[in-house]
């Protein structure tokens, strides 16, 4: 059953819409997407959003919003030729007007997912976890990667090449056999084993 409802109760008053524009104003450099609620949130807006720790489907529909909010402020000030929002993961800024610039940075099919807001109304509490649950799946992979490239002396960009040549050489330079010790031996193949596993 879905959390949400396509009520527009808890839906962003026209006035957020001012507010936000304001706040992005007061980062030239640009605003994280934690920053930018917690400015707005003690602004009155995202009532729903406790504070910490918030609910897993409270914080999913405060992000959803925020994001509605931005793509769909981006495209009003695109299209009055008065200023451009990048919006990305880690920083949201509001940039000088630029003619001639693309109207989105970011894939249309991720502007199309938050601008629909029957996406925000048909998550549930379960595709929530699911979504978190692949997150960070996906982050201690890649941190896992990050550390077993720098135990084989290596960091990305490389490719399977370069990975399967530096784990041959430090493992025939540290294998028992030849006067290494196991220890650092089994490091080098669980490494080796996690980049295996890592692969796109």
């Amino acid at each position: 059953m879905p959390v949400h409802h396509t009520s527009t109760e808890g839906r962003l008053p026209d006035a957020f819409y001012i507010d936000l524009e304001v706040q992005l104003k007061r980062y030239p450099d640009g605003i994280s997407e934690y920053a930018l609620l917690k400015e707005l949130k003690a602004r009155g807006y995202f009532a729903f959003l406790s504070d910490r720790p918030a609910a897993p489907d409270a914080l999913f529909k405060a992000h959803f919003l925020l994001f509605h909010a931005l793509y769909r402020l981006q495209k009003t000030c695109y299209f009055e030729k008065k200023a451009f929002i990048d919006i990305g993961p880690l920083n949201i800024c509001l940039r000088d007007y630029q003619p001639g610039e693309a109207a989105l940075t970011t894939p249309d099919n991720l502007a199309a997912y938050y601008l629909d807001l029957a996406n925000l109304d048909n998550t549930s509490t379960e595709d929530v976890e699911a979504l978190l649950a692949t997150f960070w799946r996906e982050y201690t992979r890649f941190d896992n990667r990050v550390a077993a490239l720098a135990e084989l002396g290596l960091a990305d960009p490389v490719d399977e090449t370069t990975i399967k040549q530096a784990y041959r050489r430090l493992a025939m330079l540290h294998h028992p056999d030849r006067g290494g010790e196991a220890r650092r031996l089994q490091t080098i193949n669980a490494a080796y084993e996690t980049l295996c596993k890592s692969r796109f």
